[in-house]
């Protein structure tokens, strides 16, 4: 039987699977949503907007995925807790604010959406770092 890394424990390796698992679930409710319930309701712009919102929801999924894989390699450390952080505050503010101005929300939250961006960028840089910080194999 293989040795399960210790690393495996860690919080943020539970906490980046199971988000990911649950937004991957719900782009995809909120994908077929838009496609099918919302179609004949929201305009073409509202439309593109819950897409757009959808498309950056599935991708930041698969970087926290990417992130509790990278966890149990190189092991918890700060950068990599920030990066799992930063993705997921981007997506409830970037996403999240998208979906809600797609449906007519108020327009004061406009300037969420570039928050959420933000904390995506903040998220990328976090693992820039932490590949920088890690040791390349011998």
């Amino acid at each position: 039987m293989p040795e399960i890394n210790p690393s495996f424990e860690a919080p943020m390796v539970q906490f980046s699977l199971v988000f990911a698992a649950i937004g991957g679930a719900l782009g995809v409710i909120l994908g077929a949503f838009g496609a099918h319930a919302l179609k004949a309701t929201l305009t073409e712009a509202q439309l593109q907007t819950w897409q757009t919102a959808v498309q950056y929801q599935f991708i930041h999924v698969l970087a926290l995925m990417m992130c509790a894989i990278l966890i149990r390699q190189w092991g918890e450390s700060v950068v990599l807790n920030s990066a799992v952080v930063a993705f997921a505050v981007g997506i409830i503010f970037f996403s999240g604010s998208l979906y809600w101005l797609a449906l007519g929300g108020p327009r004061w939250l406009g300037p969420i959406t570039p928050l959420g961006g933000l904390a995506f960028i903040i998220g990328w840089g976090s693992l820039v770092v932490a590949a920088l910080q890690t040791k390349p194999l011998a």
